[in-house]
This record gives structure tokens, sequence and C-alpha cells, in this order.
């Protein structure tokens, strides 16, 4: 029987298949096989005696967290407690990218601000072709997850659970208070499982506020840069960085303004720092 990993609870995997779920063990051919099943994967199980058989090939996979098959990135960016983070935003949207996962962009705390001071920043992301909304466009949000399987990422405390609960009443995912000293909230998500939500699954992530550019060098992150791709052949060095060379069309766009200038500084920070 075919279906997909939703849960992954120490060596128990709830697998969904013909709409109920099985909690499965894996073969132990696997650990020989070097093959670690994670939620996101596609498998065929054994259903009578709860085994999963066979992993399926992965279209993607992100290692922290560990999930596989993720077909978009929902980034959650607070813009109030905590305050509204551009590095984890940029760093998020370059290893989504990367990862070849369509990333989404919603704006939470919008009630704690005004939010005609993050208007130009909302419209530039949306102008670089992203999806961005913001939290109380629940209706418009509902619809971005049929069929789907989403990674919800971001602050520790910028609002998943609570977006999470308004989606599906039936969650009641626990939430926690903000810590005022450390501008994050405490963590709530123990592990990785997919939920149901507006007709798709959605992947509650703990400690994806911690993600690194794994795997990533920095030509890798210069690439996930998408409106630097726009004016690359208009650079005077085919491979530019977008650094220290002149004639830099990237460069050019950041001092005209039409490039963001916290982009290209997180972006420096990033090919510098890694």
């Amino acid at each position: 029987m075919h279906g997909v990993i939703v849960k992954l609870i120490s060596n128990d995997y709830t697998v969904l298949a013909d709409h109920k779920y099985y909690v499965c063990k894996a073969r132990g051919k696997f650990r020989n096989m070097n093959v670690s099943p994670v939620v996101g994967d596609e498998v065929i199980i054994d259903n009578e005696n709860k085994i999963i058989l066979e992993v399926l090939p992965r279209r993607n996979e992100l290692i922290r967290p560990p999930v596989a098959n993720v077909d978009q990135g929902i980034i959650i960016t607070s813009l109030k407690h905590p305050n509204f983070d551009s590095n984890l935003l940029d760093k998020l949207l370059a290893i989504i990218e990367w990862n070849n996962i369509k990333p989404i962009i919603i704006f939470t705390k919008v009630d704690l601000v005004d939010i005609s001071l993050y208007q130009k920043v909302i419209d530039y992301y949306k102008s670089i072709g992203y999806m961005v909304y913001l939290n109380n466009e629940i209706e418009e949000i509902q619809k971005i997850f049929k069929n789907k399987v989403s990674v919800f990422a971001g602050q520790s405390g910028a609002g998943k659970s609570t977006l999470l609960n308004n989606l599906n009443k039936d969650l009641n995912i626990k939430t926690a208070e903000i810590s005022l000293a450390l501008n994050r909230g405490r963590h709530t998500t123990r592990h990785v499982e997919l939920l149901n939500v507006s007709e798709g699954l959605v992947a509650d992530t703990p400690g994806f506020s911690a993600v690194e550019f794994i795997g990533m060098k920095s030509s890798d992150i210069r690439d996930n840069f998408t409106e630097f791709n726009k004016y690359r052949n208009d650079c005077k060095y085919r491979d530019c960085m977008h650094d220290k060379e002149d004639g830099c069309k990237v460069k050019e766009m950041v001092k005209s303004g039409v490039i963001l200038k916290s982009r290209y500084e997180n972006y420096l920070n990033f090919i510098h720092k890694g």
C-alpha cells in the first residue's frame, strides 16, 4: 500500500495511506542501506504487519528539519515580539529556493505595529516575485495549502502555531509566551509532524530558526537571491559575486535603490560568514 509518513516519534512512523493512519516500523535492512525514512517520505507499507517496505525516491529533502517532498516553504516573519529579522528571512528564502521549494512569506503580529512603516519592505518582496501575505488575511492564506505539502519556518515565537490554530480550529496546538529578555518565543513544537490544514499537509517544524547554509557554496547563495540574477549579464565579470568587483550592476542597483539595501547587506554577511 502506498502512503506518506506524517509523523515520526522515536522509531514509530505514522503513515497516512488510503485515508487511514498506520503506525509502522521501518525494515531493518534500511539501516544497512543507509536509508533513514523521514516525515514527508512516500513509502510502500505492509499495512497488516505495520512495516515500511520501501522508501520511494525523494523530490527534495531538508536536513534541518528532516522532511522530504516539500512543495512550498511558508516563512512566518514576525514584525513585533519578536522584532522583524530581515537576516533570517533572507537566509530562509535562499535556502528554500536552493532546495527547489517554493517560498511564501507571511508577516505576523501586524496588529502590533504601524504597518505603513513596513510597507516598503513588504512591497519589495512582492515586487521580486514572492507571494506575500499578512497574517490577518486568513481566507487568502487558506487557499495556498490545497493539495500541497508545506513547511512552516521562521523565528521561534513568530506565531506559527497560532496561525495554524486559526487555519484549523481542530488542531489546538500549544503556544507559549514570548521571552522579552531574549526577544524570542519558547519552542512548543517537539517533533516534525504533517498536519491537515485547508486540504493540504503542513509540517510544523521545531528548530528552524537555527537554520544554516548546509551544503551551499557562496555562489549558491548568490544564485538564490532571485533579483540579483536579473542583472547578472550586465556585470563586468561573468562570474561576478557582487562584492568587491568593479563594474558590478547589482551594486549599482543597490545604490540607486532598486535593490533593497538590507537584502544586499544580508547577502554580503552570508557569503563572508557562510
